[in-house]
């Protein structure tokens, strides 16, 4: 699906998790964050590489299969056999073939169709600053670390090396539309381009130091989202992000996998990097020659020069549309929601249902994220959390509040909270409709068949006309993520229900419509906290 998209991977496609600052406020000038990163992250790497990642699994009972007695047992049973001990305590592996991809890893633009490369003997690091690159080795030939003195040395050196931006960025050719960059990208390697851009693709990953200071969380997200666009390589599996108060964030290319690897990394990375820094604020830079430290200059005809001239005022045209609003609720949040045995991921979509309702009069098409990392290569599901049950709460708050007691109000939602775990239960088992749909749409397209009229039916059309996009994540490490409408008319909502309040960052092209949206959500989290509380509605 991703692969033969070809809209441009910016907004369309591509997430942005952020980091939260590290605990020691001296720790989050640029120079020392980006090392401390750097380093936490190639050690994550070797870990990978090395066999030694714990696994990812999901614990039913995890005061028991995260105890020292559960990992002993495992340890002694057969590595092929460990997996059959797991399920017996209620421990179940999940997939975790998305990790090869995580590191040295490129969407390489086709026509048509794009393609995944990795190069898992890559050791170098780009690091982009200014529009300009870099690249410089941190692993030895046997895998070792370069000494943190040294990266620390080399990120000094592109800090101050790279002053100006260039007359021409190419980064702005990674957010064109697909067919058009890949057009270009072959007129780069017929120009003499073709070692550079292998430098590019194989690269470990790629860190972005951004000539910026953050001032709230709205510039955060437009930065993490998609910043100034000529200090950016989109095309990377993701790229680390920090800027000059040592803000960070992963932006990451969305084909080669989900949220659950890089979640996974962010955690790691972010706990190692705050509690074992690898340098600290008044730690000396090793001293090296800057010949360790390679520049990237490309070869660029007057085709290519005006290419990324229009990559560049369409990327531009397109940022100054695209709006982002953050929403928090305080009045109640995930302690009180579980006191009342109702879902919190259930309340918030039904609050969005609410809103929608409220807003537009109608049911709109909405999606939510789910992992199906259960099963082998496992990616997800689609949750639908618009149902007959939310329509009918819906239209029973925003139509008919008069009509109805507190008490059938309050089981109204009860019912809405016990169907939206069925269906988050469904989805994770792979018992969802979405993907089964989607790969006889394409089983039947790659056949050459004609199209079954049922994927021509309007309320199919209708279905996967994505008004509400949703995704949740929660992570200490974690201050926010986001990503883009899936259609011009939609909102991107990324959201957490938090201990004690409700949190979303919100993503659209319509901007009065947005702040529609957020307001109406909060009328609609507010009619659910008094329902809850025993008030009827006014």
């Amino acid at each position: 699906m991703y692969l033969c998209a070809r809209d441009p991977v910016v907004l369309n496609f591509n997430p942005f998790i952020s980091l939260n600052p590290d605990p020691k406020e001296a720790y989050n000038s640029q120079v020392v964050r980006a090392t401390n990163l750097v380093v936490s992250s190639i050690k994550f790497l070797n870990s990978l590489n090395n066999e030694f990642l714990r696994p990812d699994i999901y614990y039913v009972n995890p005061k028991w299969s995260q105890s020292r007695l559960f990992k002993r047992f495992i340890s002694l049973l057969p590595t092929s056999v460990s997996w059959y001990g797991a399920y017996m305590v209620n421990a179940y592996p999940l997939d975790m073939s998305q990790y090869k991809r995580l590191f040295n890893s490129s969407r390489i633009p086709k026509l048509n169709k794009d393609e995944l490369f990795t190069n898992e003997w890559g050791r170098h690091l780009l690091v982009m600053r200014n529009g300009h690159f870099y690249v410089f080795e941190v692993l030895d030939p046997d895998g070792n670390i370069l000494h943190p003195s040294e990266i620390q040395a080399q990120l000094i050196y592109i800090l101050q090396d790279a002053d100006r931006l260039p007359e021409f960025s190419l980064c702005y050719l990674t957010t064109e539309d697909r067919n058009t960059w890949a057009a270009v990208r072959q007129q780069l390697l017929e120009a003499g381009n073709e070692d550079n851009l292998q430098k590019i693709d194989s690269a470990v990953f790629c860190l972005c130091l951004d000539n910026i200071s953050l001032k709230n969380d709205t510039e955060l997200s437009h930065c993490m989202l998609h910043g100034r666009g000529f200090n950016r390589w989109f095309d990377k599996s993701f790229s680390l992000i920090i800027t000059s108060d040592g803000t960070a964030g992963v932006n990451f290319e969305h084909s080669w996998g989900d949220g659950v690897a890089v979640l996974r990394f962010v955690n790691e990375v972010y706990r190692n990097s705050t509690r074992h820094p690898a340098i600290v604020p008044h730690s000396s830079p090793a001293a090296l020659s800057a010949t360790k430290c390679e520049r990237l200059e490309f070869k660029l005809n007057d085709s290519i020069q005006s290419a990324i001239n229009s990559a560049r005022m369409k990327f531009e045209e397109t940022n100054e549309k695209i709006s982002v609003r953050m929403f928090e609720f305080r009045k109640f949040g995930k302690e009180f929601l579980v006191k009342q045995k109702l879902s919190p991921d259930a309340v918030f979509q039904l609050a969005c249902q609410m809103t929608a309702y409220r807003q537009f009069g109608k049911i709109i098409s909405s999606y939510e994220a789910c992992s199906t990392a259960a099963f082998k290569h496992g990616r997800t599901e689609t949750i639908r959390p618009t149902s007959v049950l939310t329509k009918q709460c819906s239209r029973a708050f925003v139509e008919e509040r008069s009509k109805h007691s507190v008490a059938e109000l309050r089981n109204m939602i009860d019912e809405c909270s016990k169907y939206h775990r069925r269906l988050q239960l469904e989805a994770a088992l792979g018992k969802g409709f979405d993907r089964h749909l989607f790969a006889l749409k394409h089983l039947s397209v790659s056949r050459g068949d004609p199209m079954p009229e049922l994927f021509l039916d309007s309320a199919y059309q209708k279905l996967n006309h994505i008004i509400l996009s949703t995704s949740t994540l929660h992570s200490p490490a974690v201050h926010l993520g986001g990503f883009g409408p899936v259609v011009p008319d939609g909102f991107g909502i990324g959201y957490n229900v938090f201990d004690t309040w409700v949190g979303c960052n919100t993503t659209g092209y319509l901007n009065r419509e947005l702040q529609e949206f957020l307001r109406c959500l909060e009328y609609s989290l507010t009619d659910i906290l008094d329902v809850l509380e025993g008030r009827p509605l006014v």
